[in-house]
């Protein structure tokens, strides 16, 4: 749902897009791996590209990857530090960004803007996923119709299809013609910009300047309350890009025109005159040819980005200041997000409520993005700047996007069951035999081989598994770490002295937020498989544990351990734990992490007109510490291995007819890293009977149309606050 990938695309929709810049070329290559047929409209002959350098963020690189657009291939150089200066030369602040760098889960690169405009032209032309993208040059659009999907070019040529989008940067056609718009346009923000690149060895060459460019993959900001120089590197870090931003009174520029206009060297080291002399050494060195001076525009936020067929995206729709080096990104991230939302399946019917869910994914954060880079426009502190990196470089678009297609989707079906099996009155079970009595003491000598692999993996795409907004996770990294947990029960005596399996996905880092602003930390248990059918009543009525069944089977060698998942004779995981080594257990004792499990329970309201309708719902919390005093479980073998594999297969609904909407989630979750495995053997069962309601009085929207938003608040101690709502 949702998935860039052509390979089941059924048809495909006639896509127009006006510009074929990063942001336009970006949604080619998107929608074409979607298997829409793409037509591309450039007013230039791309003669001359553009002597720059750009930033791709962690969140941008994300999206780019999803395309198969690899910075690495064509010379991308990762950010390191980061060193801040005093327009003087005195240091302010140096940020390792190397060490924070496992953080998030793809690096914060920089490229020569003209070397990744490339990759992405020969990407969305090139054979591949999808139809090859059509690109006209010289193809300059006057006039666009949003509701025919019409585009009329300068030469007289009309070209219709289902979608226009708009892509034509900052002095947009597009734009003018979506409702409330028209008279929106941008302006100065009171700043310009001088662009340029040097050659690192012509700098190294020079004893004046050789100390400045022997520090390798950094971006060095000289800054004051007016004027800024950033110096990056780019091309292999062969190349030193160069941005000069200085007041738009102190340079002459056509704010109407091309963004990319001519300037003289003698006007650049007039502007920044009092800067420190080994800066302005560096500056000497632009080439007067190759020198650029760019008009940092601004733009009220629009009202809407979409009208009937037309969407606009990048700077048609939100031109970006460039401190925060997000322009790219966010016109990045933006086509991804039309493109998940335009998947394979979408008809023309659906077109317009489709480009509505792509402003509502993209809307917000973009705006909340822009008015941080307008915020760092002055000096901010490392606290802020922080706060601010978070916000940008922990999200990814397409999960993001795919999430939210997904409920827009929920909520289109009829109404619709959210089932566990009917109460049926008390029951025996693990807590209780037929009369009412615990178990407990019969549970002290059952007995346990849990079996489990920890991994690393994306937060981003595991907080889609969250059930509503006030879980969330503790750390806003896009790294998470999860484990696939299966144990043996043998010797239950609600069971007869027989037992079972079970087998769950454990995340980590999760809290909930209760109303009165505590926080419940723990792990948290979106799905527990169980190979039979009365734990699973048990669990899910009297706890409500999210149990479904599978069969589990295991074979054990002498250093090795086997499992195998099936539904029906239909295979859907593999889970393999080889090269174990016996550990002495009373040295490595098995840690909880956080305070117990989180699950969420949910119950149905009875008959057909309360479909979709709770009966119960509520979090629930199964405290680890008070079930070990319950039922102390001691541990009799500890074996522990790093050699561990994860197969997953999502199959499909024929062969998993109740359980290819749970497994197909599971199967997209990616193990970036086996962190480590165990198998672990004892007596002592829990029964659970500790699991307790988290709170009784609070209003949800589970799987419902909710929001996220991230409230910008900016306060007297200047920093960024996010709240669910």
């Amino acid at each position: 749902m949702g998935d860039i990938d052509p390979r089941t695309a059924q048809g495909g929709l006639h896509i127009l897009i006006a510009g074929a810049g990063i942001g336009g070329l970006a949604a080619a290559i998107a929608l074409r791996q979607q298997g829409h047929r793409v037509e591309l409209f450039e007013r230039s002959r791309f003669a001359n590209e553009i002597g720059a350098a750009i930033h791709l963020t962690p969140n941008a690189n994300s999206a780019l990857l999803r395309l198969g657009i690899d910075g690495t291939k064509f010379g991308a150089v990762e950010t390191e530090q980061l060193r801040m200066f005093t327009p003087s030369g005195e240091p302010l602040a140096t940020i390792d960004n190397k060490a924070h760098a496992g953080k998030w889960r793809h690096k914060w690169t920089l490229v020569h803007r003209a070397h990744l405009h490339e990759a992405l032209k020969v990407a969305s032309q090139a054979p591949g996923p999808g139809i090859p993208a059509q690109l006209h040059t010289s193809s300059k659009i006057v006039d666009i119709d949003p509701k025919n999907a019409t585009v009329t070019l300068e030469n007289g040529g009309t070209f219709k299809g289902d979608v226009v989008i708009g892509a034509d940067g900052v002095h947009s056609l597009a734009r003018s013609k979506l409702p409330f718009a028209k008279d929106i346009k941008p302006f100065s923000s009171g700043k310009n910009a001088f662009r340029f690149l040097i050659k690192r060895q012509d700098a190294l060459e020079d004893p004046e300047t050789r100390s400045l460019a022997m520090v390798y993959s950094s971006v060095d900001m000289w800054d004051s309350d007016e004027k800024r120089v950033v110096i990056y590197p780019c091309a292999n870090n062969e190349l030193l890009n160069f941005v000069c931003i200085h007041p738009d009174t102190l340079s002459t520029i056509n704010t109407s025109s091309d963004w990319n206009q001519e300037a003289s060297k003698e006007a650049l080291l007039e502007v920044f005159k009092e800067f420190n002399p080994q800066v302005l050494k560096m500056l000497a060195k632009a080439d007067p040819y190759t020198l650029r001076v760019w008009p940092l525009l601004d733009m009220e936020t629009l009202p809407t980005w979409v009208d009937d067929r037309l969407a606009i995206i990048g700077d048609a729709a939100h031109p970006f200041l460039p401190y925060r080096a997000s322009g790219g990104a966010m016109a990045i991230e933006d086509s991804v997000s039309l493109a998940v939302m335009l998947s394979r399946d979408v008809t023309r019917e659906e077109i317009p409520e489709r480009l509505k869910l792509y402003e509502k994914a993209r809307h917000n954060r973009a705006s909340t993005v822009q008015q941080m880079t307008r915020d760092s426009s002055k000096p901010q502190s490392v606290e802020t700047m922080e706060a601010m990196t978070d916000y940008i470089y922990g999200h990814d678009e397409f999960d993001y996007s795919t999430q939210l297609l997904r409920k827009h989707l929920w909520n289109k079906l009829p109404a619709k069951y959210w089932r566990q099996p009917i109460v049926f009155g008390p029951m025996p079970g693990p807590r209780q035999d037929w009369w009412g009595r615990n178990r407990v003491q019969k549970s002290l000598k059952s007995t346990f081989q849990t079996a489990s692999i920890r991994f690393k993996t994306s937060r981003t795409l595991l907080q889609n598994l969250l059930p509503n907004e006030r879980y969330s996770f503790t750390d806003p990294s896009t790294v998470a770490y999860a484990s696939f947990s299966q144990t043996r029960l043998h010797g239950m005596d609600w069971l007869g002295g027989g037992g079972y399996r079970h087998l769950g996905l454990y995340i980590e880092g999760v809290q909930y937020k209760k109303t009165d602003g505590e926080v419940v930390k723990g792990l948290y248990l979106p799905i527990l498989f169980e190979s039979l059918t009365d734990p699973i009543v048990s669990g899910r009525e009297e706890l409500g544990m999210p149990k479904l069944y599978t069969a589990i089977e295991a074979h054990e060698r002498s250093n090795s351990y086997h499992l195998t998942t099936s539904w029906e004779g239909a295979v859907w995981g593999h889970f393999h734990l080889e090269d174990l080594e016996d550990q002495d257990f009373s040295m490595n004792p098995p840690q909880n992490i956080g305070k117990g499990d989180l699950i969420y329970r949910y119950m149905p309201q009875v008959g057909r007109a309360n479909k979709g309708q709770p009966e119960a719902e509520y979090p629930v919390l199964v405290p680890q510490e008070e079930e070990q005093k319950n039922i102390p479980s001691r541990i009799t073998r500890l074996r522990t291995t790093k050699n561990a594999r994860i197969e997953i297969d999502a199959l499909s609904w024929e062969a998993l007819p109740t359980l290819h909407h749970v497994i197909s989630r599971l199967a997209e979750i990616p193990v970036d890293e086996i962190v480590s495995a165990k198998v672990v053997e004892g007596e002592g069962v829990a029964d659970v009977s500790c699991a307790r309601r988290i709170e009784f009085c609070v209003t949800y929207t589970v799987n419902h149309d909710y929001k996220y938003r991230l409230e910008y608040a900016y306060c007297c101690r200047r920093q960024y606050t996010a709240s669910y709502v």
